[in-house]
């Protein structure tokens, strides 16, 4: 799967009429008019020297990958969905160079896991919403991926049976999963496949943001390692965004402190099927492991700088202390005098680490002159530090027993609460209720 530029709003606004390029069948559902006229059979080739392949650890893989054309679709079978903002890749070169970038993130990242956190060895490699098959076909051309022999793996999650049944009967060793990638249960998963996850997938504009807030929340438990993404161009201006800027919301505060994004480069509306109207960009984030999140959050609950920065980016035009009026006045039990003195309270001092100290007059500034670890020092202010010990931080696999048993998609049971509380993190935060179990 891949971007799609329309919004919900234009979807009600067109219901009645036309879209351009796009047909409304007897179902409801809109398909692209056209049948691909590029279609060719995918054939794609793998490249690299013998000392190479023999110095290569389980979880070196080379990316010396030749550019071919992309599977594109079968005329008269498939048909793009709007409803599943279905683009797809097309282009040989942007493929190579997308799979190229992603394999460099993701041997950093695996190596960097195993060096300093103690991850297992090998690449885990899952791709979200693989569609036709265009990145599929070449990271399955690989040994080092395609082999049950070495330390790396490699499967696929897909909504779209259509895309389930072609890419099986191209493949049929290949692992996917018919299913809904806002409902995957990356903790469960990554605990399967015996370590963090490395994802990577052309995804659509509409969920894209709900995607990496599914993979904060897993990135709590220490399940996704790293994530190398396609998505509009200006979301991801939005997450690398700085401070002081128009750009700088709650998505730059949030991946900032969960990841280390990188914007990696532009990618033209040329190289998709059908094409959107607007660039996208290719993303990665490395995510940071539970400690260094801990760290990070010095006992501050992410569930509290969700409400700071939600109300703080709700209202950006105000300075912090009108815009978190409220929350001051509902945590002090509605006494206005002790919510006038929060708002204008000094700062808590953190010693070591200037970046994150608020300004003594923190309460006069605007919520996108405030950094993400300010932020996190905001929301200590305002809800001071929880008990935690790093020590009981439960496993992966001990939360996603807990998950298993209580069955709760909300978890709002007892046991989920507890393991949640005991991690000090959180089990769902970021992502929606609605989505998934964890």
């Amino acid at each position: 799967l891949s971007p799609s530029p329309t919004s919900s709003f234009a979807n009600k606004r067109l219901i009645n009429q036309q879209l351009h390029g796009w047909e409304q069948g007897e179902d409801g559902e809109w398909e692209w008019v056209e049948d691909d006229p590029n279609f060719v059979a995918a054939t794609t080739t793998l490249s690299s020297s013998k000392s190479e392949q023999e110095q290569s650890s389980s979880t070196k893989i080379t990316a010396e990958v030749t550019a071919v054309a992309t599977p594109t679709l079968p005329s008269g079978k498939f048909r793009p969905k709007q409803s599943l903002g279905q683009n797809y890749l097309r282009d040989g070169n942007t493929v190579l160079k997308f799979i190229k970038t992603f394999l460099k993130d993701a041997v950093s990242a695996s190596e960097k896991g195993v060096k300093q956190y103690g991850d297992p060895a090998g690449l885990r490699v899952v791709e979200l919403g693989p569609g036709a098959g265009a990145l599929t076909d070449v990271l399955l051309s690989m040994p080092q991926l395609a082999s049950s022999q070495s330390d790396n793996s490699f499967q696929c999650i897909e909504i779209d049976q259509r895309s389930v049944e072609l890419l099986q009967e191209k493949h049929p060793n290949l692992r996917i999963t018919h299913q809904d990638v806002l409902q995957t249960d990356y903790p469960a998963l990554a605990q399967s496949e015996g370590g963090p996850l490395h994802i990577v997938g052309n995804l659509p504009y509409y969920i894209t943001s709900q995607i990496l807030f599914a993979l904060a929340d897993a990135s709590h438990v220490g399940a996704v390692r790293c994530a190398t993404v396609t998505m509009q161009w200006e979301v991801a201006q939005r997450i690398v965004s700085p401070t002081r800027t128009k750009d700088y919301g709650i998505l730059s505060v949030v991946f900032q402190l969960y990841a280390s994004p990188t914007l990696h480069f532009k990618i033209p509306p040329t190289v998709f099927y059908p094409q959107p109207k607007v660039d996208s960009a290719l993303v990665n984030f490395e995510f940071l492991p539970p400690n260094e999140l801990h760290a990070k959050f010095l006992g501050v609950k992410p569930q509290n700088l969700r409400r700071v920065l939600n109300v703080s980016f709700n209202q950006r035009r105000k300075t912090i202390r009108n815009s978190l009026k409220k929350l001051a006045l509902e945590l002090c039990d509605g006494d206005k005098e002790e919510a006038a003195a929060l708002l204008s309270s000094s700062p808590i001092f953190v010693p070591s680490e200037e970046e994150r100290r608020l300004p003594v007059d923190w309460y006069k500034k605007r919520a996108e002159e405030i950094s993400p670890l300010q932020f996190v020092e905001l929301t200590r202010l305002f809800f001071g530090p929880h008990d935690y010990d790093e020590s009981s931080t439960p496993s992966m696999e001990e939360l996603s027993n807990v998950s298993s048993a209580s069955g709760d998609e909300d978890g709002d049971d007892e046991s989920t609460t507890a393991a949640q509380n005991q991690n000090g993190l959180g089990k769902k935060v970021w992502r929606k209720v609605r989505h998934g179990d964890n």
